[in-house]
């Protein structure tokens, strides 16, 4: 609420010169400010990844579902020709109302506007675009591909930079890939490092064994140890 007294020169308080007050009704003198960031929002997907996926690197193919601007009514969302400022608020967002107080005081009340809930536009249903339904986007099935290097690590993050949701009047925010290793049956990694546990009998230990490993890209090595001295 905002509140203010005429002066003795009979200037409205709160207002430059009279014509300020028409300008409230008429759509001139109050705007929506500090709607949030002009960007939109940033979305983040987990991506199942195997231990050979990092260690050889690879591309994966991630299917999404995203919203994009209309096509057909370009994201105002209501056919062409169709009135979408608010007829209540005149496209301000705001409802302001003067009370008289008495012969020398005013009071000045902005609110929101209750039938466009500050958005400043209304577009009625039969107004509305045949493709959005006056929602401004749709939804589109995106698949992006996701290209791993090599030595990537567990929760490592890629970005695909405006590749989020399109909403009218933002930038679209970023698609952010976590990589989820799923556990591996043989190999353990610590850092860039595998380790691989062999259990081994009393007398593989004693007299020594050979032992063929296979690692990660298919290559085969050869494990042996020496037997025991006295």
């Amino acid at each position: 609420m905002k509140e203010g007294g005429l002066g003795s020169r009979g200037g409205s308080a709160g207002f430059g010169s009279p014509m300020d007050i028409f300008d409230f009704f008429f759509g001139g003198g109050v705007r929506m400010r500090g709607r949030g960031d002009r960007r939109g929002k940033t979305v983040v997907h987990q991506l199942s990844v195997s231990l050979e996926d990092l260690y050889n690197g690879t591309t994966r193919k991630l299917s999404l579902q995203k919203n994009i601007i209309c096509r057909k009514c370009g994201g105002c969302g209501v056919r062409e020709g169709a009135q979408r400022r608010c007829p209540k608020c005149h496209g301000s967002g705001m409802e302001v109302r003067i009370h008289q107080l008495g012969p020398s005081m005013i009071q000045q009340i902005q609110t929101v506007c209750s039938q466009c809930q500050g958005q400043g536009e209304w577009i009625r249903p039969r107004d509305c675009c045949l493709t959005c339904n006056g929602r401004k986007v749709v939804r589109e099935k995106k698949i992006l591909s996701v290209h791993l290097d090599k030595g990537m690590k567990d929760g490592q993050k890629i970005t695909f930079h405006e590749e989020g949701d399109q909403v009218p009047g933002l930038e679209p925010g970023d698609i952010i890939i976590v990589l989820d290793q799923k556990e591996h049956p043989v190999f353990r990694r610590s850092g860039d490092d595998l380790i691989v546990r062999r259990e081994i009998s009393l007398a593989d230990a004693l007299c020594g064994c050979r032992q063929v490993i296979r690692t990660l890209d298919n290559r085969s090595l050869l494990l042996a140890s020496q037997p025991e001295r006295e």
